[in-house]
């Protein structure tokens, strides 16, 4: 009878410890954070942390480039942008920030810049890095960082009209070494890139395709995933689609869980929804939808908590945005 005591006790300690880790989870939610002052409207622009400051920067016709500080809720300005840059998904290494896979240019024929740009939080200063070999530039592509390496995949070559890729390629960047990797599953463009363990994550996205009228439409709701040690690509059964197709969306690691939020589709106003995909149980989870959908820009992970500014409010261009969000 004792035994039969404690574990009943045991028991009801355990459910009550999952409901309240519930609680916890379905508690966590958005928050629109109230600056003294706000940076420039953008969308198609990076937002990236680099130690505990946060750089926004990019956009269509945007030379401006700010930091904020969490700690102190402020932003500032900081030097201008070496030239246009848009439809990026900007990474930080050893203390720089890295544009790869970025456009410049106006609708729909869009160019993708040649060089890596590399902007020096200390100094203020940004740089021309090395040329992308000529026939693996694109631009709205997914980068991400792996053991001190850059990958750059998918993407499209001429703007919105045509041309997206499922290339993956890995650059070097204390060789300058560019090597091309294993063709993606699918292709696809305005997507973004994240890594859980050796695993790199590609859900969303999909193919532009002005010259036939089809833009925001041809969504792909495949989940390609490619494993660093095998050196293989995978894609998930179609139960594990990405829930809400949707492109322009941007993605975080956190935990063992990769977060997809925001996005473009055919409908008019920008998707607030906020989507996990769970390593650990190989299965999706909806989490709380942001304040303000947006799309067109790009999130980032501090101290457990995932920040976003910027982007877009509906499908396009506009209403561009400067506002801040917080996940916590």
């Amino acid at each position: 009878m004792k035994k039969d005591t404690r574990f009943f006790i045991g028991g009801s300690l355990l459910a009550l410890l999952l409901v309240s880790f519930t609680f916890l989870q379905n508690d966590t939610k958005w928050k629109t954070l109230t600056p003294a002052s706000e940076p420039e409207v953008r969308c198609e622009n990076a937002f990236v942390r680099v130690d505990n400051q946060f750089y926004l920067f990019g956009g269509r016709k945007k030379e401006s480039m700010y930091v904020y500080n969490p700690a102190s809720n402020q932003w500032r300005k900081l030097a201008s942008v070496p030239l246009e840059m848009h439809h990026f998904q900007a990474i930080a290494y050893k203390g720089e920030i890295y544009v790869l896979g970025a456009f410049t240019g106006d609708f729909p024929h869009e160019t993708p810049i040649p060089n890596i740009y590399i902007y020096n939080p200390k100094k203020d200063q940004w740089r021309k890095g090395a040329e992308i070999p000529a026939n693996r530039r694109r631009g709205a592509a997914g980068v991400t960082i792996y053991k001190n390496k850059i990958y750059l995949v998918n993407g499209i070559t001429d703007g919105h009209w045509d041309g997206h890729v499922n290339w993956l390629d890995e650059y070097d960047p204390e060789t300058g070494k560019w090597s091309i990797l294993p063709d993606a599953p699918h292709v696809r463009d305005h997507v973004q890139a994240a890594v859980s363990g050796n695993q790199l994550f590609i859900a969303g996205g999909r193919r532009s395709t002005q010259k036939i009228g089809h833009v925001l439409d041809l969504t792909v709701p495949e989940v390609d995933i490619y494993d660093f040690t095998k050196k293989q690509w995978r894609t998930l059964p179609k139960e594990q689609n990405i829930p809400t197709q949707r492109a322009g969306c941007t993605s975080v690691t956190l935990g063992d869980q990769i977060i997809v939020i925001g996005g473009e589709s055919p409908q008019k106003l920008a998707h607030n929804q906020t989507e996990a995909f769970d390593f650990k149980t190989q299965s999706w989870h909806a989490l709380a939808p942001m304040q303000t959908g947006r799309h067109g820009t790009q999130a980032l992970v501090y101290n457990q908590r995932i920040y976003i500014a910027a982007g877009s409010a509906n499908q396009g261009g506009g209403p561009e945005l400067s506002s801040i969000e917080v996940f916590e």
